[in-house]
């Protein structure tokens, strides 16, 4: 929405630089300054589609972190893994588990419209109902509750009804799926039997827009609306429109931030950085532009496959692959264009460091390549 008066302008840079700043990875957070766990809050969660970009993410915001660290917390249940914005799945603390779903909940329910037809004649309290009797007795994977929902509704979708057990529900991927290191199938219970609490009351939205301002602003009411798949946030914006600062891209469209939250000059410097594939920072903006260039925009994916990529100068710069063996761990980096020496020199640094955090193999390999659609 063009702001219909004239507040500051945030170039691209700054609006680089800043969310950088909030996502960690202007400068990684000392462990004296943040742990795991509080990263984790922080960042309102992380992408979890697969197992192991949770722990690269962390690894490309934390100094000194160790993946079983991460793996830790989900053991003992501190943080876990279901859905919660934007459909997917999420790493999240056990507080955030019990108070972010509910209030995505209304997504979750718009989803379940997109499959009335294969839900004819089905009662969404009863399916709730008795898929939670199920995955409460004991945790049961995907297909099992499926079956035993099929039995109640044979002439229903299958596939339907998968989707709307875990929309009708919170439900948590038991370990040791998402253990640093261990194998695990998809295997689910409620969030409250899982913690052993029940979920919140729905919350107002205005803590979690101050909270995804901390983590990824200054930002506009588009920008926050699809980081949650909510709708309809431009009255919340307005209501704490006294308290934010409030700004203007190039483009002239509004945005919001905390005043107190650190804007970096566009001219700081951004260290290179790894990120896993759906990393936060390149799906939570309406407006990707901070980080991805126009002409890059359409090469962190392959039909239904997001590639691992990294940052050059605090943007989009290309793809990573890793290979890794005991003895040897290949890091292979693919650029979308040239790379001067020091680009290259400063990429093989924190590649290096990558590999020395994230595997456990006796030698390291670095190659660079260039990209080939």
């Amino acid at each position: 929405m063009a702001s219909k008066t004239t507040n500051p302008v945030l170039g691209n840079r700054a609006l680089n630089r800043a969310t950088l700043d909030r996502q960690l990875l202007l400068r990684r957070a000392p462990k004296s300054a943040m742990s795991v766990k509080g990263a984790v809050e922080h960042l309102v969660g992380l992408q979890a589609q697969n197992v192991k970009p949770p722990y690269y993410a962390l690894a490309a915001r934390l100094d000194g972190f160790d993946p079983e660290e991460l793996s830790a917390l989900m053991a003992s249940r501190d943080v876990a893994r279901l859905v919660t914005m934007r459909s997917t799945i999420h790493t999240h603390s056990a507080d955030d588990c019990l108070t972010l779903r509910p209030l995505v909940q209304a997504a979750r329910d718009r989803e379940l419209t997109q499959f009335r037809k294969g839900l004819a004649g089905v009662d969404l309290d009863r399916l709730g109902a008795l898929a939670r009797e199920l995955v409460e007795e004991q945790p049961r994977t995907m297909k099992e509750l499926r079956e035993a929902l099929l039995k109640e509704w044979p002439e229903a979708d299958p596939f339907a009804l998968s989707v709307a057990a875990r929309c009708v529900l919170p439900l948590v991927q038991v370990t040791p799926r998402g253990l640093w290191g261990r194998s695990g199938q998809v295997t689910l219970t409620t969030a409250e039997h899982w913690f052993g609490r029940a979920t919140e009351p729905v919350p107002a939205p205005d803590g979690t827009v101050l909270r995804y301002l901390a983590a990824f602003g200054p930002a506009s009411v588009k920008d926050m609306q699809m980081w949650s798949g909510l709708t309809r946030m431009r009255e919340v914006f307005e209501r704490l429109r006294p308290q934010l600062a409030v700004f203007q891209d190039e483009k002239g469209v509004e945005l919001f931030d905390l005043p107190d939250a650190p804007r970096p000059d566009a001219d700081t410097p951004a260290p290179p950085r790894f990120l896993p594939e759906f990393d936060n920072l390149l799906l939570s903006h309406a407006d990707r532009s901070r980080v991805v260039t126009e002409e890059y925009k359409a090469r962190t994916w392959k039909g239904n496959m997001a590639y691992c990529t990294f940052l050059v100068d605090g943007y989009l710069a290309g793809i990573w692959q890793l290979a890794e063996t005991k003895e040897l761990a290949t890091l292979t980096v693919q650029a979308f264009g040239k790379l001067t020496r020091s680009q290259c020199d400063a990429l093989a640094e924190e590649g290096e460091r990558m590999l020395t955090t994230m595997t456990s193999a006796t030698a390291h390999d670095i190659r660079f390549g260039t990209f080939s659609e």
